[in-house]
């Protein structure tokens, strides 16, 4: 609900065209009359849009926030932490509270507002315009951006399975040709998206799911070494690790953000994000503490793919890399089937508010079409850029820049959860679950913050720049609005 004291607008039914007239209200079009043919002909095109746009249910809406948090880092973050130690693991947990509160926060505004866009209809609903579209820019840039990286980092994964990374331009053509697949899957309809999202996500859960749970069998406390690896203090280790690990849980708010698309979404967005967030923090502390546990900690520190190695320690043989490789695939064709989806959501609702251009806000087949199209050619001109420039550097600091970014729209929701209960309007607060609501709020405002902190200064000074950019857009864009305005008054 909007606290300004807009009406909430409800988005548009997804159809190919416009919907023709009434002829109780408008017999004619352009003069025309309209005819009983050219009615029953929008109706099949109406039909044909219906037969491809399906709203998802809480199983689809589940794996969609599970299949968009774990990406393809799952299977490098037990490399990545175990020069620390154990000690690792809990940060793993401190993360893992913070992930949940911050999904209990998006539950609880998909209650009052459960329209598409997620945390830009409820930073709008609470300060106004500017909020909104600031949470809606800074959104989107993080998901084109990470779908270039994502891309990028599947084609290391393909290698293993079919040789790519020896001739630069073969990499760059495989890379594209993993974007471009999860966005025709887009354009196909959202029945088609829900569909690919359900199988990649089981698919990927297989191998993963095998090591989480068959390497406890297999489970050498030898292997753990050190509980503080470093030497240093125990909270210093645990910032440390925290700082590789806090980027492990973006995609808490994806059923938030595609709302509109979900059926019940009072109900089955909090719910689906929830059960999303504790099932893939789960699948982390199984499978890291598998991994730590089957393969030696001397082995582990340099290993690049320690879920291969940890197969291979519980099985012999050298097939789990070529297992790895492939589950490896999957989840990050699933992660980007439903990111594409998520990145035209949220331009999609600012452009009905007329924050974004007007384009935004054409669907078809239930799918925002040319945000869909706008993104993945972002996206793919970004990973060009990667490969013709030769240089990792810039890329892993626009990676981290979607760090910063997509904490921007985190703040602003959990700021707008905290304006409701602090305001105590009857109408948004229950007033039985004030004190509980309070102290969720507020952790997940300072997990949001953490997460600003662990992205680091050259990645939240990028971040800024990036921000002040969307301020430009902002204003040419309340001036049309404006313009508008005046001229039809």
């Amino acid at each position: 609900m909007h606290v300004t004291g807009t009406a909430p607008q409800s988005a548009p039914a997804p159809q190919d065209t416009p919907a023709a007239p009434s002829p109780a209200v408008d017999p004619t079009i352009s003069g025309v009359p309209t005819t009983p043919s050219a009615t029953s002909a929008t109706g099949a095109r109406t039909r044909d849009a219906d037969r491809h746009a399906r709203r998802f249910g809480l199983p689809v809406a589940t794996a969609l926030v599970m299949g968009n948090i774990i990406g393809g880092g799952i299977f490098l973050l037990p490399a990545s932490v175990a020069s620390y130690g154990t000690v690792s693991l809990v940060a793993f947990g401190v993360l893992t509270v913070g992930a949940i509160t911050l999904a209990l926060v998006f539950g609880r505004l998909a209650e009052r507002d459960p329209r598409t866009g997620g945390p830009y209809v409820y930073a709008r609903g609470a300060f106004g315009d500017f909020a909104g579209f600031l949470a809606a820019w800074a959104y989107w840039i993080t998901t084109w951006v990470s779908n270039a990286a994502l891309a990028v980092a599947a084609v290391g994964y393909l290698d293993v399975l079919v040789p790519v990374n020896d001739h630069r331009w073969s990499a760059c053509l495989a890379a594209l040709v993993l974007q471009w697949l999860p966005a025709l899957a887009n354009f196909a309809g959202t029945r088609y998206v829900g569909a690919v999202q359900l199988v990649s996500t089981v698919l990927k859960f297989v191998p993963l799911l095998l090591v989480a749970v068959g390497g406890l069998f297999f489970f050498d406390p030898h292997n753990l070494g050190p509980f503080n690896a470093g030497g240093g203090s125990a909270v210093g280790a645990v910032s440390a690790s925290a700082a590789i690990l806090l980027f492990s849980y973006l995609g808490v708010e994806s059923a938030a953000v595609s709302a509109g698309e979900v059926k019940d979404p009072r109900r089955n967005v909090g719910r689906a994000t929830v059960i999303g967030t504790v099932g893939a923090a789960l699948v982390y502390l199984l499978g890291t503490l598998s991994v730590f546990g089957t393969v030696a900690h001397g082995r582990l520190v340099e290993s690049t793919a320690p879920f291969s190695d940890a197969v291979n320690a519980m099985f012999g043989g050298a097939w789990g890399g070529w297992a790895v490789a492939l589950a490896a695939l999957v989840s990050m064709t699933g992660c980007l089937n439903g990111w594409t989806l998520l990145s035209a959501q949220t331009p999609y609702a600012a452009a009905q508010d007329g924050l974004f251009p007007a384009a935004f806000a054409r669907r078809r087949r239930g799918v925002p079409t040319v945000g869909v199209a706008v993104t993945v050619v972002l996206a793919s001109l970004l990973t060009v850029y990667n490969y013709t420039s030769g240089s990792a550097k810039v890329f892993q600091i626009l990676v981290l820049v979607t760090t910063f970014t997509a904490t921007v729209p985190y703040l602003l929701a959990t700021a707008a959860q905290l304006f409701h209960l602090v305001a105590g309007r009857g109408d948004m607060v229950d007033r039985g679950r004030l004190v509980r609501d309070a102290v969720i709020a507020s952790l997940a405002a300072a997990f949001s913050m953490w997460l600003v902190a662990g992205a680091g200064y050259a990645a939240v000074y990028q971040g800024v720049l990036f921000l002040f950019a969307g301020v430009i857009v902002y204003a040419v864009m309340a001036a049309r609005n404006r313009a508008r305005g005046e001229t039809s008054g």
